[in-house]
């Protein structure tokens, strides 16, 4: 099993930890993507890992968070990777061309950058025979996501979509139950993330990208994951707002948004489910938990409720001031008893793993992309109707109007 190059794009929250000059006050607080890397590197399975922001001027703090929180932490773990663009560089946008020309077709790279940067470095890497794992949303336009999977069957590049509900053990077993229960009826959602941080994504939050692909992402596809007989076919939008506004965000930033999606079975238009998705970045800011997570499934001959915000494990510490419930099935940062990283079993970490060892079995001829897609796993085929509700829902709200979504022969289009 020969090793894969990985290069991270974007030096923010989700791949580092580092935000505003320091560690960040959500829970991702030494980061996912850098950390799962750094341990995949350590277990044999990543070789040379890069980076790439736009401003290379903040990766010396960024070696010292990584150096401190991660490695005097984890036994000595290797944090090291290749910067671009150079540390005395303060800013330039397109840094990442030169970051993925240094890589060679068989490599890697993850995308954490804001959603309408995911297509144009996802589209480059692809033409140059690298593979591309794209956090959710994978595009925020379904042009651009059916462009993504054309060109990468013509380049046989694996892409895949960071959806890592998919592999949260309650929600991948509720998917399993589901089959048993006869036909689709009902599905409802909600997420949410305190208000803080809406300074993070003060920077692109309602300017270029908003709450439901943000957060409605999870469970459109969870969904559309449990329902592979249904297709969606009608979406209507509505959104909250005024919160978001107060806090410093652009003027018509949604607080929250829900979906109303209608879906009709595949062949059998008459019998049809409704699924409510919503999500919102102004909860408060003492909830006890950094997001809440639910949803509740209904169906022919029976239903399924998941709340995976209060999963029976709490904590009451007088720095905190509260009650806080965690969710070590995600990341788990406790270190085992030889002092090295143990949170390979967290579906954050899982979702990487499947990741890279798809991309090497790929690289070594014992699968194809077909049979990856068998696999359903959140592959870019088997994403296309998530980006498709997304999209509608945006549509839906700046055109104050019902968004009707059409497939024919493996070709989508909003109308």
């Amino acid at each position: 099993m020969a090793p894969i190059n990985v290069l991270m794009v974007g030096t923010g929250e989700y791949t580092t930890g580092f935000v505003g000059g320091g560690m960040s006050g959500s829970d991702k607080k030494v980061g996912v993507v850098g950390l799962t890397l750094f341990d995949l590197r350590r277990r044999g399975k990543v070789g040379k890992l890069s980076m790439v922001g736009t401003s290379g001027t903040k990766f010396p703090a960024i070696r010292e968070h990584l150096r401190k929180n991660i490695s005097d932490v984890y036994n000595n773990l290797d944090v090291s990777f290749t910067s671009f663009p150079p540390d005395s560089t303060a800013r330039d946008p397109d840094a990442y061309l030169s970051a993925i020309d240094a890589l060679s077709p068989g490599d890697a790279i993850t995308i954490f950058t804001p959603d309408t940067t995911h297509y144009p470095i996802a589209l480059y890497a692809i033409r140059r025979g690298i593979h591309v794992l794209i956090t959710k949303p994978a595009t925020k336009l379904l042009s651009h996501h059916q462009h993504l999977l054309a060109e990468s069957r013509v380049h046989n590049v694996f892409v895949f979509i960071e959806h890592h509900k998919r592999f949260d053990p309650a929600y991948s077993d509720a998917k399993a139950k589901a089959k048993e229960l006869g036909d689709f009826n009902y599905f409802y959602s909600y997420m949410s993330q305190p208000k803080f941080q809406l300074e993070t994504f003060k920077a692109w939050a309602g300017r270029d990208s908003d709450i439901s692909y943000y957060l409605n992402s999870h469970h459109v596809d969870i969904c559309e994951s449990m329902v592979p007989g249904y297709r969606p076919v009608k979406v209507t939008a509505n959104g909250s707002r005024g919160t978001a506004e107060a806090l410093g965000c652009v003027r018509g930033t949604e607080d929250t948004i829900s979906l109303l999606v209608r879906w009709e079975k595949k062949g059998e238009p008459e019998k049809v489910a409704t699924g409510v998705y919503t999500a919102s970045w102004t909860a408060p800011q003492r909830a006890g938990v950094h997001s809440n997570q639910y949803f509740h499934y209904m169906a022919a001959n029976g239903e399924i409720r998941i709340d995976q915000a209060k999963r029976g494990y709490d904590v009451a510490a007088d720095a905190a001031g509260q009650i806080m419930w965690y969710n070590p099935f995600y990341m788990k940062y406790a270190a085992d008893e030889e002092g090295n990283f143990n949170g390979q079993t967290g579906y954050g970490y899982i979702s990487f793993e499947k990741f890279v060892d798809s991309v090497i079995a790929l690289n070594e001829g014992r699968v194809t992309l077909d049979h990856l897609d068998q696999r359903g796993l959140p592959t870019i085929k088997n994403t296309i109707g998530t980006t498709a509700i997304l999209e509608a829902g945006r549509r839906s709200l700046d055109e104050n109007r019902t968004v009707e979504i059409v497939e024919s022969e493996g070709v989508w289009e909003l109308k």
